[in-house]
């Protein structure tokens, strides 16, 4: 069997542990997501915060992952939500009674902070036993597929939280701006209906909705995965050869992806580690959204679209690569960003949503991996899955 017939099989195998994955998760968390909806609702309405925090470097993109789709809705006319991603050092300086405090990963650290908030009063939840009040843990023995499973449940609360806005009269201490507002959010909600009392009633539509996101999710992975398996694998090959020539991968998206962009770096820095197979190698790679001084200093003084370009024109080489994330394939700074590595002979990875975008339609980046969806989350979701397949096969034996 070619290497590229066995790298397609190994798509489809990883696809499937995803799939098996999240129907029994989901299938087991649904009722318990609903009710974490509304204390979280309630704790909001209260005038709480969402504190967001991890110790590692992966663990930190999901908590700046968090803060970024809390902050700024990408559903238009829905509210802004508090939230911040911490440190774990800093709970006990900064939580407060009200808060929600939402902990990724383990460790002493993590603990520690999750004790703080408990302290402080805060609503506790993770996605490991750390003593919270609320444990969602993946039984996955791959990190990766744990990563995007607590993806999909902090994108699921986000959604479904405004729901409980949205029955107002369900919430305890709610805030005093009357009636409903599902607004632009209604399509996502068809169940929504004045049961301004019947929490019972409202729980189990959220219940219901989030077995139906998860169905969501599941079979736009098997679009994104199953659709781009030969591009995945031919990447996979790609990045290889630019890595063992002692190249530097250099990640880059906006908002949410650029939280994608940096748990690629963090995965490809610092590998995780799963009994059952061999270590990976330690991989060079640089996060072009990481540094707010640089960003802050190309955006006042030249303009958000040059906000990527003039990093790959100072840190680009022709042995490198560009891994570029973009929900619509249309952001202006990452196609100057892709035009830059082509003139500068990087190769280029691109992961888009909805149709591709200009990127997909004028082949902007050497390998485009297209998730066919409108829908942000479920875009990132699936491209959280993407990455991690071409993570693994990375370092598939030649």
């Amino acid at each position: 069997m070619s290497t590229a017939a066995t790298a397609v099989d190994r798509v489809d195998a990883l696809l499937a542990a995803r799939v098996d994955a999240g129907e029994r998760f989901f299938g087991a968390q649904a009722g318990d997501l609903a009710r974490l909806c509304h204390q979280m609702a309630e704790r909001f309405a209260r005038g709480g915060r969402l504190l967001a925090f991890g110790a590692s470097a992966a663990d930190w993109s999901d908590a700046r992952h968090v803060a970024v789709e809390f902050v700024h809705p990408v559903i238009v006319g829905k509210r802004a939500l508090p939230a911040l991603a911490l440190a774990p050092g800093e709970v006990e300086l900064l939580a407060r009674r009200s808060d929600i405090a939402i902990a990724f990963g383990a460790g002493g650290d993590v603990e520690a902070a999750v004790l703080d908030a408990e302290r402080a009063g805060c609503l506790t939840l993770a996605f490991a036993r750390v003593g919270a009040q609320w444990e969602l843990v993946p039984e996955a023995a791959d990190p990766l597929v744990a990563q995007e499973l607590a993806e999909t449940t902090y994108h699921v609360l986000w959604e479904l939280v405004h729901v409980f806005f949205e029955h107002r009269g369900l919430l305890a201490g709610r805030d005093a701006r009357p009636g409903h507002d599902t607004g632009a959010s209604s399509f996502l909600y068809p169940f929504l209906a004045e049961r301004e009392h019947d929490l019972d009633a409202v729980l189990a539509d959220v219940r219901d909705s989030t077995l139906a996101k998860a169905r969501d999710i599941a079979g736009l992975r098997a679009q994104t995965l199953g659709e781009n398996r030969d591009v995945l694998a031919a990447a996979a090959r790609t990045l290889r050869a630019r890595l063992d020539a002692g190249g530097t991968v250099l990640a880059l998206g906006n908002g949410g992806s650029a939280t994608d962009a940096m748990d690629a770096v963090a995965d490809l820095r610092d590998p995780p580690v799963i009994a059952s197979r061999p270590r990976w190698p330690v991989r060079r790679a640089l996060d072009l959204a990481g540094d707010p001084a640089i960003l802050t200093a190309i955006a006042n003084d030249i303009g958000t679209d040059a906000l990527f370009a003039r990093q790959v024109i100072a840190y680009g080489g022709p042995c490198d690569a560009l891994l570029a994330f973009s929900t619509s394939g249309n952001s202006l700074n990452v196609i100057a960003a892709l035009a830059q590595a082509r003139e500068h002979g990087l190769a280029s990875i691109a992961l888009v949503g909805y149709d591709g975008g200009r990127i997909a339609a004028e082949g902007l980046a050497d390998h485009v991996v297209v998730t066919r969806s409108e829908h942000i989350p479920r875009i990132q979701e699936a491209q959280a899955s993407a990455w991690h397949v071409l993570r693994e096969l990375l370092e598939e034996p030649a």
